[in-house]
């Protein structure tokens, strides 16, 4: 029993000197790791230390880059806001903020017409919570206890059944009601704004009375500002308010970009287009211990940019089209007319000078800019240009052949004509200058493989539809010009694979094109047969800190987007023809803009049909009438489109055409030449 009893000493003692060992090891290796800390390797763990510690804000959004036009006139600028804005601290009651909101309430002007009667039933519902409280019966407590309805449901029991006699507030109870209603708006996270543009007196109180309104604060905010007003302003787009932030359907987008969900954004063309470069950066702040913000370093405005635009000159054109658009409506057979368009763009750059479109809508001009991107027209025999060079490029017809200009008759097709019955034996130049659709349906039957000879069978080759819409698109028609706005059309591509369509093709009134594809097909012409990207941006300038513009920090380069394949001379000969046609005696386009600017173009005038009853069926005939120009014909320095849908109707009592497109040409174009000369 004795020689037991020492065994088990043994293996206490045993077991009493391994636990010491090993507090022993312990604590010296707390003391080797202490002294690498707090000695060895003090100064890394110090910042290692400091930066688990540190916690850095953002402040809110900085003003944005402000725009220019190509002379260097502000044409969108920033102005400051001074903001009261509410965040709501933890543990807040909805008495107390209502409390916090009658103390406001006192201080400040509100407009509070905005209110809705839901909005002040939910304000008397956190006011009078015993009596909404009320409301609902003890069945539907029970409910609510059996998970059979929710605690929104019930909410939404009590709002139905607060009588509209409850809500009839005074007028200060309704300021109040509103400021309660604000501070509630949108995420619990964001600061709510309670009032931009305050007043001295209404800042300075909300500044220097933070203790009695926990949770309200002021701050310095901003809004664009449009120093020509209307002028172009559709374009320009739109930002985000500080309660909208970034928009939903792109808040991936931007968050992976490091923006903040609250940061505004530009949300529309050119705002949203370059919004990289516009977009200001924020002032960063420290979060130190004692919970107070401590500025880290400043905000910076954005980058300004540079527009191709002459806000000047596009003051003046959208106040010709705005004219004459109203004017045309009280013509004879004008009933579905309620637009033009008009783009100017330097050919050689690809810079847009100015565009505008203008509807007249219930007796009130609209700015309908955005259709120049989004609305195909019909665009009638100023596609000629483009039809008669895959004449020449495929051998179908040489420069200067001579045809007879004859109503067309193939089997199944109605009989086609030009715009007068018999222009008689005519070359190339004159085919141009006086629009002949035979002279084009004549060669497109020989790109098709064929003689032409009256009621001939035309056979479906799809290769020759091929061919013309390859050489179309090469010039920008059918396809996007890659215009630097976040919207653009390709226009309409037919698919009907009737071979009479072949002759309807070639003289414009197959596919619809947009004035912007218009614009890049005529400036194509124009320089000679390099497909330009057309532009607004024409530079970037470094942020600066004064009102003064920064350094350029880029400038825009023309890009080509590709070269016409055909040759020199058969472009040459389609740049005569269409100096023909504004020059030579009879030329159509003679008169729509002044000699003196040496003028080159096209016009044309095409079939177009409307829905008129809204039922998804056109139903109405109407002609849409068009001219595609360039001045000088001998060194280019502007292009013009000018478009007009639907600018007559057929009326057998009255033949009469309006020629908006032909005065409205010539009023902008003298404009132009008034400002610019050579």
């Amino acid at each position: 029993m004795r020689k037991k009893r020492k065994n088990y000493d043994l293996i206490i003692n045993r077991r009493i000197v391994l636990i010491i060992c090993f507090i022993v090891l312990f604590f010296s290796i707390v003391i080797v790791k202490a002294t690498s800390v707090m000695l060895i390797n003090k100064k890394a763990y110090s910042s290692l230390l400091d930066k688990l510690s540190y916690s850095e804000v953002s402040g809110s959004s900085s003003p944005r880059g402000r725009i220019f036009d190509r002379n260097y006139n502000i044409i969108v600028d920033n102005k400051s806001l001074k903001t009261i804005v509410y965040h709501k601290p933890k543990n807040t009651s909805n008495r107390d903020m209502i409390n916090l909101a009658s103390t406001l309430a006192n201080h400040i002007s509100v407009d509070y017409n905005k209110l809705s009667l839901r909005n002040k039933k939910e304000y008397y519902c956190a006011k009078e919570k015993k009596y909404c409280d009320s409301l609902v019966t003890k069945k539907e407590l029970d409910k609510l206890e059996q998970r059979k309805i929710s605690q929104n449901d019930l909410y939404e029991l009590k709002i139905k059944r607060i009588g509209e006699d409850k809500v009839s507030f005074s007028d200060e109870e309704m300021k109040v009601a509103y400021i309660y209603y604000l501070m509630n708006k949108g995420y619990a996270y964001d600061d709510k704004i309670i009032k931009s543009d305050a007043s001295d007196s209404e800042y300075a109180y909300v500044s220097e009375n933070n203790e009695i309104l926990p949770g309200f604060n002021t701050k310095i905010d901003w809004e664009r500002v449009y120093p020509y007003g209307d002028t172009f302003r559709s374009l320009l787009g739109t930002v985000s308010t500080s309660t909208q932030g970034i928009p939903a359907e792109e808040k991936d987008y931007y968050l992976q970009k490091g923006y903040s969900l609250n940061d505004r954004v530009g949300i529309s063309y050119i705002e949203k287009e370059y919004e990289d470069y516009l977009h200001g950066e924020k002032a960063k702040y420290e979060i130190v211990n004692s919970h107070e913000a401590k500025l880290v370093k400043d905000g910076t405005r954005g980058k300004d940019i540079v527009l191709s635009i002459d806000i000047n000159l596009q003051r003046e054109i959208e106040n010709i089209v705005s004219e004459y658009v109203r004017n045309t409506k009280g013509e004879v057979n004008t009933e579905y007319y309620d637009h033009s368009s008009v783009v100017i763009q330097d050919p050689n750059t690809g810079e847009i000078l100015a565009m505008t479109s203008k509807r007249l809508v219930n007796g009130n001009i609209v700015d309908n800019t955005i259709s120049i991107l989004t609305s195909p027209i019909m665009p009638g025999s100023v596609v000629k240009g483009a039809s008669i060079l895959v004449g020449y490029n495929t051998g179908a017809i040489h420069i200067g052949e001579r045809m007879l200009d004859e109503c067309v008759k193939v089997s199944g097709v109605a009989e086609k004509c030009s715009s007068v019955d018999n222009l008689g034996v005519i070359d190339d130049i004159t085919a141009l200058a006086k629009s002949s659709n035979v002279y084009q349906f004549k060669t497109a039957i020989r790109v098709n493989g064929q003689e032409y000879h009256r009621e001939m069978k035309l056979n479906f080759n799809q290769r020759s539809f091929d061919i013309y819409r390859d050489m179309y698109h090469s010039f920008g028609l059918g396809v996007k010009t890659g215009i630097d706005l976040p919207i653009e059309s390709n226009g309409y591509t037919s698919t009907d694979r009737a071979a009479g369509n072949l002759l309807d093709f070639v003289m414009g009134q197959y596919e619809t094109y947009t004035p912007i594809q218009l614009s890049q097909y005529i400036s194509t012409i124009a320089n000679g047969g390099k497909r330009l990207e057309p532009h607004l941006l024409k530079e970037v300038h470094k942020s600066s800190e004064t009102d003064e513009i920064g350094e350029v920090e880029k400038t825009f380069e023309t890009k080509v987007l590709n070269t016409i394949d055909t040759q020199e001379q058969y472009m040459s000969r389609v740049r005569e023809g269409f100096k023909a046609v504004t020059n030579m005696p009879g030329g159509y386009g003679v008169g729509y803009m002044d000699s003196w600017m040496r003028p080159a173009g096209k016009t044309g005038t095409s079939q177009s049909f409307i829905d008129t009853d809204g039922n998804g069926v056109i139903d109405t005939e109407t002609i849409t009438s068009s001219f595609i120009g360039y001045a000088p014909y001998d060194n280019p320095k502007m292009s013009i489109v000018v478009t007009s849908p639907d600018s007559s109707r057929p009326n057998p009592n009255s033949d009469y055409k309006s020629l908006v497109t032909y005065y409205l040409t010539q009023a902008v174009t003298r404009k132009y030449g008034e400002m610019y000369g050579y």
